[in-house]
């Protein structure tokens, strides 16, 4: 499947607007960032948390750069067959990463159905 930057982005954005209030009400100094793909330019990883969980942090201090969730446009492009399915995996991958915020580790997401 094939889509530029900007309709993957607002894809993402619908998806994000989907989620509901109580997960994302929590989210504090967090930005959520589209990359193509990851560092080691494979297309196995849908996206990534990158900063510290809620449950091991004291509290934020003054100019704390913001904890990043990242998706990786082009891998998830690769897994998805259809939009439905791209929103599908988008979804998933948000919820994932979101997780990841709030100290929900992998093998607690698989056994919730969410890795």
């Amino acid at each position: 499947m094939e889509l530029d930057g900007e309709a993957f982005e607002a894809l993402v954005v619908d998806e994000l607007d989907q989620l509901p209030d109580d997960m994302i009400d929590g989210l504090e100094n967090v930005v959520f960032v589209v990359e193509d793909r990851p560092e080691d330019g494979s297309l196995d990883l849908l996206g990534l948390y990158d900063g510290f969980a809620l449950t091991e942090r004291d509290r934020y201090g003054m100019g704390e750069m913001p904890d990043r969730i990242i998706l990786y446009r082009e891998p998830l492009l690769a897994v998805a067959d259809d939009e439905e399915q791209l929103r599908e995996e988008i979804h998933i991958t948000l919820v994932h990463e979101i997780a990841h915020f709030y100290g929900i580790d992998d093998d607690r997401l698989h056994e919730l159905g969410w890795a």
